[in-house]
């Protein structure tokens, strides 16, 4: 009678066990829908609900550098990453888009001002190009600046987020730097208003 008592809870368990299997786990109710369109954190799927490529994150790490003063943002453009330089032979490596051909620059300059969620007014040059284009929209999910945008001085270039992560990596802007929103958002809190920024390519 104990060894069929044993028998059964055996079963049961291995019956148990089989159900969990196959169902998986239960998605997370705690993931932050920042998270979920612009990358970072668990994985995502290969496409988006507007049927756009999900972006694949480029990891944000910390690597050997040097050459830099401790604080200065260092863009190369032909590797398409920026490095915040941290001091002691190290920095923050993060991935960027950059200037499609014929928008490549390089040189030095210096952050300006800094905004969150920050609107947008197409410069006119880029409005003959695209006349299509919007001739301003306010700061939010679907401005092309994303969450956070670094001017730079002297130009009409920022660093700035994106809702279009899947263009982190790649040379397809008319020349600003792009960064996937979380990126950006912790590279904007490391800066300050007068940070050096050298782009090389």
């Amino acid at each position: 009678m104990r060894r069929l008592v044993l028998a059964s809870i055996c079963l049961f368990l291995a019956s148990g066990a089989l159900a969990s299997q196959g169902r998986g786990a239960a998605p997370s109710a705690d993931v932050d829908p920042l998270t979920a369109l612009f990358g970072g954190g668990a994985p995502t799927p290969a496409t988006r609900p507007d049927g756009r490529p999900q972006a694949v994150a480029i990891p944000r790490e910390v690597v050997s550098f040097s050459g830099y003063a401790p604080g200065t943002v260092v863009i190369n453009t032909s590797e398409r990453r920026l490095y915040y330089v941290l001091g002691d032979g190290q920095a923050i490596r993060y991935g960027v888009g950059v200037g499609r051909p014929g928008f490549e620059w390089s040189g030095t300059r210096y952050i300006a001002h800094k905004r969150e969620w920050p609107d947008w007014t197409p410069p006119s040059e880029m409005l003959k190009r695209r006349p299509d284009l919007p001739r301003h929209m306010d700061g939010g999910l679907n401005n092309p600046l994303g969450a956070r945008a670094m001017y730079l001085s002297g130009t009409l270039y920022r660093i700035h987020g994106s809702n279009e992560p899947e263009t982190i990596g790649q040379a397809v802007s008319s020349g600003c730097i792009r960064m996937t929103n979380d990126d950006v958002t912790d590279l904007y809190n490391r800066v300050k208003v007068g940070t050096k920024v050298v782009v090389t390519r």
